[in-house]
Formats: C-alpha cells, structure tokens, sequence
C-alpha cells in the first residue's frame, strides 16, 4: 500500500494565526478578488466557453486549491497557459467532454502528487517551457483579434491557418467602434500605473492600487452605456451572467467521446502541473518560502476534479493573481480564500451589470496578458545558447502554433531526450592507455591492451566499447579497462561488457576489469557477469591488474 503525506499548507498557518495576519490576508484576499474577475470572464470566453464558466472556476477551483495546496500564498483558477489547449478541446468534442477531460487530468493530477512525482516536473527542460509559453501567448493574442477589430467571425476556428484565412476573408467587417474602444482600453492598461510607492499624492497613491484591468472594465462598460455604442457585448453575445454561485451538476458523460480524451487529459494535467509549480517557485523567491510540490500537485487534481461539476473549467496556479497577492501584502492561505468569497460576492451583487460589458474590452486585456506572459526577449538571445537549445525551443514554440499543444509538448520532450542521449554519448571515451613495449608484450608473443573508460556506458555510447572487439585482433589478447571514470552502466553496456568477454576468451584472451565504481560495480554482481569473468579478474585498482595479467596470462586459444 503507497502511503503519502497530506498535509495542506493551511493547517500550519492556521497554528499561529492572529488577527494581524488576518488584516493583511483580508486587504489581499479582497484585492486578487476583484483582479480576477475580468481575467477569469476573459478566461473564459476565451477558451470556449461562457464567461460565467471561468469566474466559477476561479471561485471554486480556487477556494480548493488555497485550502489544500502545498503554497503559502498561490492564486489558483482559469489560466491563460491553458487557452489554446481548452479552445481546441471545446471546438473538437465540446463542452461535456471538456469537463470531462478536466476531471480527467485532476485525477491524474492527484496522482502525481500522492506518488511524490512532484520534482520530476523540474525535469522538464526550460527550452520546452519558454517555447509553449510563447506560443501559447501567439495563439491567445491571434483569438482575440475577432473581438479587438469588432469583425463578424461566426465562430473563430481552433487551428493557426483555420484562424488566419477568417481573420482575412472577414477583414472588411471591422467595427470602428469595436477598434477605437479596444484601443484605448489597451492603452490604458498599458499607462495605468503600477505602483505607488514613489508617488507623494495620496490620490495617485490611492488610483494606483485600482487595477487598471477593472478601471478599463467599468470605463469601458461606461462608454457602451452612455453612448450607446455598436459593439458586441457579454450580453449580446452570451446573455449576461448568472445572479446565482456556482450550480452543481454532473457533466455528460459518453464512453466512446471519452475514450478519444487521452491526449487532452494528459496535456490538462502537464500544463496544469508545469504551471502550478512554476508560479508556486516564483511566490517562493517573493516571500522566501519553500512550497510543497507534491501538496500543490494533490491540490490542484482536487480543484480540477471538483470545479467541472460546477460549470468550471480547467484551473492551475496563477502567476499575475499570486504576484498581486504577495505584493498587496497576503501571508497565508486565508488570502486566497477570501479572495474566492470576495468573487461569489461579486456575481451575486454585481452580475446584471456585466451585460454591458464590451467584448473588445476585454480582447485588449488579453492582449495584454499574452503579451506579459510570453519571454520575447528569448528569441533574442537564441543566438547565445546552442544549436540544440535553438532547434528544442523554436520546434515547440511553431508546433504549438501551427499544430497544437500537446504535439508540441510530445516533440519537445523527444528532441530533448534525443539531444540529452547525443551530448552524454560524445562525453563518453574510451581511450588506449600507452604501455611501455616491456609490459604491453608478454614473452609469447601476446600483448596486453589496456584502456581507459570516461562517461556513462549505456545504450548511446556502447559503438565505442564495441570498437573494441575487432575480429581482426591477434588471439589470445589479454584486454583491461580501468572503470574507475565510469559513472554509469545500464544493461545494454552490461550487454556489450559480456559480447567483449565471450569474445575473448572464445579466442583464448582475457578481460580484467580494474577499479570500477559503485553503481556498475553493483550492476556486475546483480547480473552475475562478476562470476561469469571470475573473482581473478577483478581489482581494485589498474597497476594491480597489469601486474597479474603479465603474471598469469590468458591460456591458448581453444
């Protein structure tokens, strides 16, 4: 039975807490609140589905993932690393099966974390990472080109060339309105400021603790308001939002859709893990904390398990929502709580306004999401690193665009491995050690070869131990290999080791191996190759091993 700790960081929190940490988590927790609120509705249109879908999850998936995570201060909910994926699964099965992969990839969420897999996630080259990131922000940047220029796309496709021949052939519905609105709430999210700490005006200092994503909603929501303006709205377009909290219902379920869902459930739960992870160790360097991988991975699968059954969709770890929740001044999991009340609070009071609310609007914050979330300077700097890095990097940046996510990931991670194997196996050497003539040749005519190992012999590098059986070699050729630079051995090297050893003494030579290290070593005595070469040609180091080669030669050749 596979036991595992489960231990949310909240319960330790909880220990010590006092009313001041309460006063910070509450300022916090009401702050990441109303910042999440046009994100999780953009969120939400974006990947497919209502908007109302994105603000539950970020109410639910995001209460779960603050009680039970392994992170101090992680704001869980829809994320914009998940858009592209989520948009192509809605479009290829629909919603039903969305929830039904999402519940899918939590249980295997769940799983990696009860089985401690939480650090393997670190594996994943950064190559990989920058790569889908931007690629992801390429994809989301393109899908909000619809509602940005106002055009009359019935329903944007899912792929990259799907995309650009209807952004083409609509090209001349664009709405001027759409696109002069668009344009200054883009603007305005971009000069909003950011920070108060250098400004002397208490007003200033009071705006600025505004976030400009809300400033542009309500102004944006103003303008459609007063002047009537002929744009596409959430309620032109969905309805409005419920005045209601998250209904419960169980997702359609049908066996012959879910079947085709392995792909989706896998890339929900590695992006979903790699996101979650990646913002936990960016609130750690902020706070300097150490989170719990595994924890955060458990919660996570409990968020993504649960929030389908109430119209949510896939949820993880947000960077933007977590950065604001340290910064305005969050110390435990509470903040992340109340951050999720202060959302149900919203919808209840508020929702009959978000009709009005302009699509375009929230288009440009996307936009400006995508463009934040992306390391475009990367590119820049490909020039610096190697061709591997380069050819890892660009693949799964233009698969991810072009083809889809989860190709991009599977490709990645090959190239990855395939390179790794490369570069361990040029490491690999196996060199001749030069003897002087008096040692190398016995009285009889025979020599003695010796070499000397480096690097790891396994499956990438055995082509040059097996160099070394040469069937033009005189018989009776007495071989050593000093081991002691050998880090590693797998049971193809082992392979080669018994192929050299038949070999010889097949021809009336001998193999002696000297000073081999602690994991090959062991390997030897698992596979009995130790008792098939004899404890007599076994030392412990290589002067040992020439003196009794030239003492006790290999017998005549059968």
């Amino acid at each position: 039975m596979i036991s595992f700790p489960f231990r949310p960081r909240l319960v330790d929190a909880l220990r010590t807490y006092t009313r001041q940490d309460f006063s910070a988590d509450l300022a916090a927790g009401v702050t990441v609140g109303v910042v999440a609120l046009p994100l999780a509705m953009a969120f939400g249109i974006a990947s497919g589905v209502k908007p109302e879908a994105g603000i539950f999850t970020a109410i639910v998936a995001g209460l779960l993932i603050s009680v039970f995570g392994g992170s101090r201060v992680q704001i869980g909910g829809p994320a914009g690393a998940f858009v592209a994926l989520l948009y192509g699964i809605v479009e290829r099965y629909g919603v039903p099966s969305l929830l039904i992969a999402t519940i899918g990839a939590g249980v295997l969420l769940f799983a990696m974390g009860a089985l401690r897999l939480g650090s393997l996630i670190r594996f994943i080259p950064v190559s990989i990472v920058i790569g889908f990131t931007n690629g992801i922000a390429v994809i989301i940047a393109l899908q909000q080109v619809k509602d940005f220029f106002g055009l009359a796309i019935p329903r944007m496709p899912a792929h990259f060339f799907g995309q650009i021949e209807a952004i083409a052939n609509h090209a001349r519905t664009l709405n001027p309105s759409a696109l002069g609105l668009a344009l200054a709430a883009l603007l305005l999210v971009v000069v909003w400021p950011k920070s108060y700490k250098d400004n002397d005006a208490r007003w200033r200092r009071w705006l600025a603790r505004i976030p400009g994503t809300v400033v542009v909603i309500v102004l944006g929501t103003l303008a459609v308001s007063v002047f009537g303006l002929n744009v596409e709205t959430i309620g032109s377009r969905f309805g409005g939002i419920p005045r209601t909290l998250p209904p419960f219902g169980v997702p359609a379920f049908d066996w012959e859709v879910v079947r085709n869902l392995a792909g989706p459930i896998l890339s929900i739960a590695l992006l979903g893990a790699i996101e979650s992870l990646l913002c936990a160790r960016v609130a750690d360097g902020m706070i300097e904390d150490r989170h719990d991988p595994n924890q955060e991975l458990m919660a996570q699968g409990i968020a993504n398990v649960v929030a389908p059954f109430f119209g949510g969709i896939a949820a993880t770890g947000t960077i933007a929502r977590t950065v604001t929740n340290v910064r305005s001044g969050a110390r435990t999991p509470v903040a992340g709580i109340i951050h999720a009340i202060t959302l149900a609070a919203i919808v209840l009071v508020f929702a009959p306004l978000a009709r009005d609310i302009p699509l375009a609007v929230l288009a440009a914050i996307l936009l400006f999401v995508a463009y934040n979330m992306g390391d475009w300077k990367a590119f820049l700097r490909l020039r610096q690193f190697s061709l591997m890095y380069r050819t890892i990097m660009l693949a799964t940046f233009l698969l991810t665009v072009i083809l889809d996510l989860t190709v991009a990931i599977e490709v990645g991670l090959v190239l990855a491995s395939l390179f790794f194997i490369y570069r361990i196996s040029t490491l690999t050497r196996v060199e001749p050690i030069r003897l002087p003539s008096d040692l190398s040749k016995l009285s009889d005519g025979r020599r003695i070869r010796a070499y000397r190992v480096f690097g790891s012999l396994f499956f990438g590098s055995v082509t040059k131990l097996e160099a070394l059986m040469d069937p033009a070699m005189p018989p009776g050729q007495i071989v050593i290999l000093e081991l002691h630079q050998v880090i590693n051995l797998d049971t193809t090297g082992l392979e080669a080791l018994q192929a050299l050893l038949k070999m010889l003494q097949k021809r009336g030579g001998r193999l002696i191996l000297a000073e081999p290290t602690e994991q090959p070593l062991s390997l030897l005595g698992r596979s009995g190759f130790l008792e098939e070469l004899g404890p007599e040609n076994l030392f412990s180091d290589f002067e040992s091993a020439l003196a009794d080669a030239r003492r006790r030669p290999a017998g005549d050749v059968s």
